[in-house]
């Protein structure tokens, strides 16, 4: 409907200024004097001869009057011709003047066609000027339609799929479904939250995984312990060297199940920190469109960033971003405030909220794996994202910085600065 609505505006436009060049080319460029007006001035004259001073011009023409002796006796205008030389040469209309059968002058009546041309050159160059301005007004109109109906749903649609790509589920895609890509964002939301279902399905699998192992890790160490007692107790009243050495083996193997025990129940942890985070140079701008993606719910002002070039894997930033904002999200629920500057060789991008923070005992243990806060006890929530980005910022050669700040937490995501512009062993810290 708005294409229909804008192509017919166009197409209007086009057809009108089409027209007023037809016209203007179409009609009579000499635009010939009225006669009926030239024959009343001629006529007016010729009565008031014997009183040409009183005479009084009864025309919209402007003429000037001349005796046998080409002298001017009146004139209605300082720029009509005074000479037929003149009038000639500007294409005035000469006429001869009688009186009683006798001619006793001329006169000389101005042609204004060359005025009359050049306003109507003036009204069509204004008429086109105006349907010009109004065609790339329609055209911008058009255009910011356009970039709110398609460009900038495109934009969301990519920015949407690169976080389920880098396995960002819980941040929903917020589109209007009425526009030209709703049911088919809509699909993809379905999906997303399909995924999330069977990721989350999947999360407490491997949860019951863990919490099964340190379960056994726990039940066998017990019996392991009291074989390993009883061991060191029979080999320290074995009266007999062999014996000994039988009860020492039984002690050496009750140590290795221990450490076999250890490292399976490591390894389920360990599988966290396998995901790859791969830095390149990366455009300081594009930290504006991390933070508007993360902040899906509109929660704060997005601030200036400063121009650099930076040093990060923009996937994995996306990750540290959608983690600290949908923590606040579920623990606080506030505004947030949201700065950026550049020193010391690194660029921190400060996110805080007015949720009151967490206790000072709580404060220094809160990136550590599993780890939450009291405040979170009813709330879902795996204690794992302040830990991976903890991680993937010390991949990238920065840090992830967490205190309390005046009214809530303060979580400062500190970026290195391209090679380019510093050298690549600094950490930001």
């Amino acid at each position: 409907m708005k294409s229909k609505t804008f192509l017919t505006g166009f197409l209007i436009i086009f057809a009108a200024e089409l027209a007023a060049l037809f016209i203007f080319a179409a009609g009579d460029v000499e635009d010939l004097q009225d006669a009926v007006q030239v024959n009343e001035a001629v006529q007016s004259v010729q009565e008031d001869w014997d009183a040409i001073e009183k005479h009084e011009n009864q025309t919209d023409l402007d003429y000037t009057v001349l005796g046998m002796d080409g002298t001017v006796i009146y004139k209605t205008e300082e720029s009509v011709s005074e000479t037929v030389n003149e009038a000639v040469i500007h294409r005035d209309t000469v006429l001869e003047l009688k009186k009683d059968g006798a001619a006793v002058g001329k006169i000389i009546i101005y042609n204004d066609s060359a005025e009359n041309l050049k306003h109507r050159q003036k009204i069509l160059v204004m008429f086109l000027a105006a349907g010009a301005l109004f065609q790339c007004a329609l055209c911008a109109g058009y255009f910011l339609y356009l970039n709110h109906v398609v460009i900038k749903p495109f934009h969301k649609l990519h920015g949407f799929a690169e976080r389920i790509a880098g396995g960002n589920l819980d941040i929903p895609l917020e589109m209007d479904r009425k526009n030209l890509f709703g049911a088919f964002t809509e699909s993809f939301d379905i999906m997303r939250s399909e995924l999330r279902k069977a990721r989350k399905a999947e999360a407490a699998a491997n949860a019951a995984k863990k919490e099964m192992v340190a379960k056994l890790s726990h039940d066998i160490r017990t019996p392991v312990a009291s074989i390993k007692a009883a061991s060191e107790v029979g080999a320290a009243l074995a009266d007999n060297e062999r014996l000994r050495e039988n009860y020492t083996q039984i002690i050496c193997k009750a140590d290795q199940i221990n450490t076999l025990i250890s490292n399976l129940f490591t390894a389920t942890l360990e599988e966290l920190e396998q995901l790859p985070v791969m830095p390149e140079d990366m455009e300081s701008r594009e930290i504006g469109h991390l933070l508007e993606y993360a902040d899906y719910l509109g929660r704060a002002d997005i601030p200036d960033i400063p121009d650099c070039i930076l040093y990060a894997d923009q996937l994995r930033l996306q990750q540290v971003f959608d983690n600290i904002f949908a923590n606040s999200y579920k623990y606080a629920g506030t505004p947030i405030v949201v700065s950026a500057f550049v020193s010391d060789g690194c660029m921190t991008v400060r996110v805080e909220d007015s949720g009151g923070g967490v206790s000072r005992e709580e404060l220094p243990l809160i990136k550590e794996k599993f780890r939450r806060g009291s405040n979170a006890k009813k709330i879902e929530g795996a204690g794992l994202g302040l830990y991976i980005s903890d991680h993937f910022m010390e991949e990238m050669h920065g840090s992830l910085v967490i205190e309390n700040g005046e009214k809530g937490l303060r979580v400062s995501v500190r970026i290195l600065l391209s090679p380019g512009e510093i050298f690549l062993g600094t950490v930001c810290k």
